[in-house]
């Protein structure tokens, strides 16, 4: 049998010009307006979220919680940030860039110096506290009021302030330390953290091996929470707390923060919003919601 000849011969350029036709978009998008014209109103409500630092996936996920019956509300994380690029003023291309590239700052991979780490002297505050010694029900974040805590640093290592993050809600509360990050001021401040939660969400906390924690026995004793050390150089096993260290550098860079000019009051600011933001971990519910549900069927 005969190959059938193509009617057609084959045309490159007819071919793309159309494929561009076909790819024009002849209807407003969502957010982004068509030239000449003002962005939709419903870019208002998605720059109001951006504005408090949550990511174009948290955004997008909220607007289908919070417009659940409203579908011409919902719009795509792809959407939002393409609204983003359109816009022709540079100041939220910058914000962009601030939320996309690494929370640290540094370009590459700072190596990690395990020799010089071995020779450091025993801490006698440990002793049996060790992470592996922690009740099995803390690993598998079923039940709420177990927590995870370090200190993070400001410019120059003269500042820091407290950060505790509840393993099951990944709910955060922060501490400023005005004078100075000694053990005894720090164990005063986590028991004045620990003293606004009721009792059935003081369970455990767990910590690096840090000397700011030398004195924990004086804090268990104290809200009855006791404190465990993670292995040298883990800190994936307060992953929890890393990662909220690394959105809380968006608040404060290193390079330039000072944290004992920042008070309490703004801390719980901070705290507050990270609180309000969905997580992808809680099916995009947030700390603040979880952590209420939590109460509200133990006070039932």
């Amino acid at each position: 049998m005969r190959p059938r000849a193509y009617r057609f011969k084959y045309c490159h350029r007819f071919a793309q010009r159309r494929a561009g036709e076909r790819a024009l978009r002849p209807r407003e998008g969502r957010l982004r307006a068509r030239r000449g014209r003002t962005m939709a109103p419903l870019w208002d409500v998605v720059r109001e979220r951006l504005a408090q630092r949550w990511s174009p996936v948290q955004v997008a996920r909220s607007l289908r919680a919070d417009f659940a019956d409203r579908p011409e509300h919902w719009v795509s994380h792809e959407t939002i940030y393409q609204a983003i690029y359109f816009q022709a003023r540079g100041g939220m291309r910058e914000e962009l860039a601030r939320q996309v590239a690494l929370r640290s700052g540094r370009a590459v991979r700072k190596p990690q110096s395990r020799v010089a780490a071995a020779g450091r002297g025993a801490k006698p505050w440990i002793r049996d506290l060790n992470i592996s010694t922690r009740p099995a029900e803390v690993t598998d974040r079923a039940v709420p009021g177990h927590w995870e805590g370090d200190l993070i640093i400001g410019a120059r290592g003269t500042s820091a302030i407290i950060t505790l993050v509840e393993r099951a809600t990944r709910y955060v509360m922060l501490g400023a330390l005005p004078d100075s990050r000694v053990s005894e001021q720090v164990v005063d401040v986590l028991t004045a953290l620990m003293g606004r939660l009721p009792a059935e969400l003081r369970k455990t906390l767990t910590w690096d091996q840090g000397a700011e924690m030398a004195r924990h026995a004086r804090f268990t004793l104290a809200t009855d929470c006791k404190v465990y050390f993670c292995d040298p150089h883990s800190p994936w096993q307060r992953g929890s707390n890393e990662n909220t260290n690394g959105l809380l550098r968006q608040y404060f860079p290193r390079s330039s923060t000072d944290f004992r000019t920042i008070s309490q009051d703004e801390l719980d600011a901070v705290a507050r919003e990270l609180n309000g933001r969905p997580r992808q971990t809680l099916d995009w519910s947030n700390p603040a919601k979880e952590l209420n549900k939590y109460l509200v069927a133990t006070t039932a």
